[in-house]
């Protein structure tokens, strides 16, 4: 071998090396991405922070340990654990460190005291035509004033969808337990099947899709504002249009009369102490029952009920409103009372049914009916790192949310 060739023959090498070095750094070496569900926020709101590793063959993955701290604006919000409570007016760093890596994020806080009412003199129709959900209770607030929506306005199907993976306990699945409010009370923050925020509903806001509904029965207990108390209204009179809903009257569970309805938990109707309520929730028909056409909820001239309802605990045994969302229980059913799922109080998140035609009974029938019993659930805290769950693919037959 030539001198020549020796040192063609070490030069490449060295630049493999280096190469090699590079492509190892890039691949392996742990970076930190920290990220934020809002980065503009209210005193009073609540923000989580998530970290992630940014190495190319583990990206997205989050990290579990690393350091969160405020690095400017200490004195205008707090941090306990991954979840930052705004105080103040001003805006703040905060920057995580996982060993020798570190990223900044900024958030920007506003007093909602100085908001003016945005809608004194909107177009509906163009309100509609560029629809987005409000951004804040504030916001919420000022919309209902003139009867618009704050939430998703998407058509709905008549079955709930599931998420792709839903934890268990043993056999059951788990209903988290982890609750998370504004400091004011008028936020509500959901979960996913990971304890990640992944929604928000205002006590303010008009709602119609299960999900949001849903979340919104369980945080304040109530109906939101574009529901009417009876089951009859005309859309045509009302200022909330289509998205006008009905029926928020008590749910009797009274087994004796409709004996194809499986028993609920602690039903009054069935000698238990919780009084349920129900409403309608509007979906683009029921196909499940004869009896129920399959049309529009509300077309914006009639509205026709269908078969879907949510059914919840509103009061206790001394009459009093029920208020620590650990202590009520919501249901939906859609064909009209013969099969339930509970709500497990995150998002997407359904138990196993249960009922009549679960069980084998007719549709309806009082003769040849069979409900099944309450399919129960464990609980647990989804934020907690204490807790071991187990998560199980959702059956294909269902409508599964990735």
């Amino acid at each position: 071998m030539t001198k020549k060739s020796t040192k063609i023959t070490i030069a490449l090498l060295v630049a493999l090396i280096l190469i090699a070095s590079v492509l190892f750094v890039f691949l392996f070496n742990t970076g930190i991405q920290i990220t934020a569900t809002d980065s503009q926020v209210y005193i009073g709101d609540r923000v989580q922070l998530r970290c992630f590793n940014t190495r190319l063959i583990t990206a997205g993955n989050e990290i579990e340990s690393y350091n969160l701290n405020i690095t400017s604006g200490k004195d205008i919000a707090t941090i306990d654990g991954d979840i930052l409570t705004a105080t103040a007016e001003g805006t703040i760093t905060v920057t995580a460190t996982n060993g020798k890596h570190s990223d900044s994020i900024e958030i920007e806080i506003k007093n909602p005291d100085t908001i003016n009412d945005p809608y004194t003199n909107v177009d509906k129709e163009e309100f509609y035509e560029n629809y987005q959900p409000a951004t804040s209770s504030a916001d919420a607030y000022f919309r209902t004033q003139h009867g618009l929506m704050s939430g998703d306005i998407s058509e709905q199907d008549q079955e709930p969808t599931i998420a792709k993976n839903q934890p268990k306990q043993g056999a059951l699945f788990v209903r988290n337990t982890s609750v998370l409010y504004s400091m004011d009370g008028d936020t509500y923050y959901v979960f996913d099947s990971n304890g990640n925020i992944v929604n928000k509903v205002y006590r303010y806001g008009a709602y119609v899709t299960l999900e949001e509904v849903a979340a919104y029965l369980m945080a304040f207990g109530d109906v939101p504002p574009n529901y009417a108390t009876g089951k009859y209204s005309s859309p045509v009179l009302s200022e909330w249009g289509i998205y006008l809903r009905l029926n928020h009257t008590e749910f009797s569970g009274n087994t004796e009369k409709y004996p194809y309805e499986p028993v609920l938990p602690d039903i009054s109707g069935c000698g238990g102490d919780l009084q349920y309520y129900e409403i309608d929730i509007g979906t683009t028909g029921t196909d499940c029952d004869p009896n129920f056409i399959a049309k529009p909820y509300n077309d914006g001239k009639n509205i026709t009920r269908g078969a879907a309802r949510i059914v919840y605990t509103r009061y206790d045994e001394n009459g009093d409103g029920m208020t620590d969302v650990n202590e009520k229980y919501l249901f939906y059913t859609y064909n009209h009372y013969n099969d339930f799922q509970e709500y497990l109080n995150y998002q997407y998140g359904w138990g196993e049914m249960f009922g009549n035609v679960t069980g084998g009974g007719e549709l309806s029938s009082k003769v040849n009916y069979n409900p099944t019993d309450y399919v129960q659930t464990a609980r647990a805290n989804f934020n907690d790192s204490n807790v071991t769950l187990v998560y199980i693919p959702t059956a294909s037959n269902f409508n599964v949310f990735a």
